[in-house]
């Protein structure tokens, strides 16, 4: 399991595991509407840059993350087609501004259970130890764990409830154990 590269700190729990976080948020300059990242891995875009240029982004070597603020209607990234169409999406970002805005529950599962969307789901922002295991039970399956909070507490707390009143949601899987 790797705790540190590159003198970074392992935040993102992905795969019941603490790993470094080697992903990068991709800004358009301003009135740049055309603007793209370099074809390089580890590009997270704003939706609005995906919908504009997805055609271009699917069809480079590395794939981009797609990045979904809480006023974004996730219903454009499925498009007419009604699913999200996996080609060219490394994973789905969904932001967390402050954890009390509960919007990013809402878009993850309608990611989910509407939109057909079975690639990774990234909670992203203010995701707190206190959060994820809720993040989970709606769709998210990796989680970049706020700086300043100790991440082994975050991916010991999926472990947290045993009993769940709402059955039809998925219930988060423990965290894989070194052995």
């Amino acid at each position: 399991m790797p705790e540190q590269q590159s003198g970074q700190q392992a935040r993102l729990i992905r795969g019941g595991e603490l790993v470094v976080d080697d992903s990068r948020a991709f800004q358009p300059p301003e009135g740049d509407g055309q603007a793209l990242p370099p074809d390089e891995p580890g590009w997270v875009v704003p939706l609005d840059t995906w919908l504009g240029a997805q055609d271009a982004l699917r069809a480079r070597s590395h794939p981009v993350a797609v990045q979904i603020s809480p006023d974004d209607d996730v219903a454009r990234l499925a498009g007419e087609s009604g699913a999200v169409d996996p080609r060219g999406i490394a994973f789905i970002a969904v932001s967390f501004p402050v954890y009390t805005d509960g919007r990013g529950y809402s878009q993850a599962q309608l990611l989910r259970q509407r939109y057909g969307w079975q690639g990774e789901l990234r909670a992203v922002g203010d995701v707190m130890i206190d959060t994820i295991h809720y993040q989970a039970r709606c769709g998210f399956d990796s989680f970049l764990v706020k700086p300043g909070h100790d991440p082994h507490r975050a991916l010991a707390a999926f472990g947290t409830f045993t009993q769940h009143y709402q059955q039809a949601y998925p219930k988060p899987v423990p965290p894989q154990r070194a052995a």
